[in-house]
């Protein structure tokens, strides 16, 4: 079945207010009862500069965006250009620009659409503090069936501060952008809904991956900024302080590390959220919080790469260095949430798995996640709240502690500092059961055993994936993906089960360990699959290809960013796959 949605882009240039009118669409839309979905595209410029927010509004839940827009509403076109491959658009597409600017690029008219003409800034004009993005917004609400009370009640919220005068200025260019929609051509309308019965939020996956820390039970963050992990500091700074944390912007990468180790290690959960450029950095001191068995947790809000790449696009390729960039041999977690949402659930359950297993757990996002916005249902409250095994006091006086000692699940009682009796050597070297640093070859390989035994022992239940079928079954097909690449690959899933194909879906949220005999099952009965990832080189394919038996007949559907998949690019393959078997 496929989803009853209307897909638009605004765009315009730095101080446009592109971003904000997205944002006050996306509240509206879930005033009316429906959801929404929001990522934005914007230049490398500091401040400024060309920017796109990317709108799909629909009457359930969706975690993609579609194939093509069905709408570009351009409030001017100052290097719009520079977004044209980021918006498809189609014959039957609508480009809406302000003749003050002249006409459209031609970038933009490759797939042939219609075009047609809002006088912005000559309507705006004619309204006191009347402003161009407002008119535009109101054009939209008229031509995708958005009544604008939704609106109404959206503008008062977000502009009460400044004053009855700016409200009735905004909502009067607002109804003047209706009214003018009326003369514009059609494009597709969503239909009326109830209002919500059940609580909806709206959240970014920054947001998200900042209450998931804090629901962890996290009270230590240090950090340095970085693009586009930025917004979850500034979400953590002000809601830690509400529950008794702290927030520490640390002069750069290399300190943030540091001290997220040293607050750990005297007991309290940490993390750090950065992006590829300083997750390299860090990747030293990871190794340090591995063989001290130290528990923390690092989010990786991935962007394109290497080196600063491009800052502000998302790419799904830090996945190499998350898995095997340490030196040595270092267990470690990794894990990867698979949509807005989920970017609760996974970092909350990364706090859980560090505390637990004492190790350094990586959570890989993206820029397509992190900065997105979305209504979504209300995410249920989770269970797991990091609790790491402490040691006591010796009950016998004199008795030495063993900060390593050997167990058999791999976890020892860790010494909280201060507690007396339980003074020991904490470092990267390597060293026996009470700390005391050795180079014995005996050492050496039981403290490995330790390490590894405790991570690839630990019970991580059905979180490890999102295994899903379609309405009619598995069949013997299956997408697996990861990561952002879920909600296109989701989609797709469901329009191949329209057409009455059948097949699975798995999505790993465990990436490291691996876990074999749980993909065997994912995968019984399978004898076709299709991997699906953003990523230049294919990284998930051919770490999958290394750890797991997959299905003789497997093909990697992969390229690098800034372009995301579209839900048909999945389906064209999954189509084909089953061609070439019939």
């Amino acid at each position: 079945m496929t989803i009853n949605s209307v897909s638009l882009v605004i765009a315009g240039s730095g101080g446009a207010g592109v971003v904000t009118a997205g944002s006050l669409l996306l509240d509206a839309a879930a005033q009316a009862g429906w959801y929404a979905l929001m990522s934005r595209s914007s230049g490398p410029q500091i401040r400024g500069g060309e920017a796109a927010a990317m709108l799909r509004f629909a009457t359930e839940p969706i975690m993609s965006h579609d194939d093509s827009f069905h709408l570009l509403m351009a409030i001017d076109w100052d290097n719009i250009g520079r977004f044209s491959a980021e918006i498809p658009l189609v014959a039957t597409s609508l480009i809406v620009g302000d003749p003050a600017h002249g006409p459209a690029p031609a970038a933009l008219l490759s797939g042939t659409p219609r075009q047609a003409a809002l006088a912005m800034t000559e309507i705006a004009g004619k309204i006191e503090n009347g402003r161009p993005n407002m008119v535009a917004l109101g054009a939209i609400a008229g031509l995708i069936g958005l009544p604008p009370e939704a609106m109404q009640a959206v503008v008062e919220n977000n502009l009460k501060r400044k004053g009855q005068a700016a409200i009735d200025a905004s909502m009067a260019a607002f109804h003047a952008g209706f009214a003018a929609a009326a003369d514009l051509p059609a494009i597709p309308k969503l239909p009326a809904v109830a209002a919500a019965t059940e609580p909806r939020w709206s959240i970014t996956g920054n947001e998200a991956t900042g209450l998931g820390v804090i629901r962890g039970g996290v009270r230590f963050v240090a950090a340095y900024p970085i693009t586009p992990a930025t917004e979850v500091l500034e979400w953590l700074a002000p809601s830690l302080a509400k529950v008794g944390g702290m927030l520490v912007q640390a002069e750069d990468e290399l300190a943030s590390i540091n001290q997220i180790i040293g607050a750990s290690y005297g007991g309290v959960p940490a993390m750090t959220a950065t992006s590829g450029p300083g997750l390299s950095l860090m990747i030293e001191s990871l190794g340090l919080a591995v063989a001290a068995e130290v528990p923390l947790v690092v989010v990786d809000v991935m962007r394109v790469g290497p080196s600063t790449g491009i800052a502000t696009k998302s790419e799904q390729s830090d996945l190499n260095i998350a898995v095997y960039g340490l030196h040595g041999d270092a267990p470690h977690i990794v894990v990867a949430a698979n949509s807005v949402p989920d970017c609760l659930f996974t970092t909350q359950w990364a706090v859980h798995l560090a505390e637990a297993m004492q190790a350094p757990a990586l959570v890989l996002t993206d820029q397509a996640m992190g900065q997105a916005r979305a209504i979504v249902p209300k995410p249920a409250e989770l269970a797991f709240i990091g609790q790491r095994l402490t040691a006591a006091a010796p009950a016998v006086e004199g008795e030495r502690y063993k900060r390593y000692a050997m167990t058999a699940s791999g976890i020892s009682p860790m010494a909280i500092p201060g507690t007396p009796g339980l003074t020991h050597t904490a470092d990267g070297l390597e060293h026996n059961e009470f700390g005391t640093p050795s180079s014995q070859a005996s050492d050496h390989q039981a403290q490995m055993d330790k390490r590894s035994r405790k991570l690839t022992q630990f019970n991580y239940g059905d979180h490890w994936a999102d295994i899903e079928d379609s309405e009619v079954g598995a069949g013997d097909t299956a997408i697996i993906t990861w990561g952002s690449s879920t909600g296109p690959a989701r989609e797709a899933l469901r329009r191949y089960a329209a057409a009455g194909g059948r097949a699975r879906l798995i999505s790993l949220r465990l990436i490291a360990p691996v876990q074999p005999e749980k993909m065997a099952a994912a995968l019984a009965g399978i004898k076709r699959a299709v991997v699906v990832e953003q990523s230049h080189s294919g990284q998930f394919y051919r770490m999958l290809r290394a750890f797991y038996d997959l299905p003789a007949k497997t093909v990697s559907l992969h390229h690098g960013g800034p372009l995301a998949f579209g839900p048909n690019q999945i389906l064209d393959q999954l189509n084909q796959l089953n061609a070439g078997s019939a």
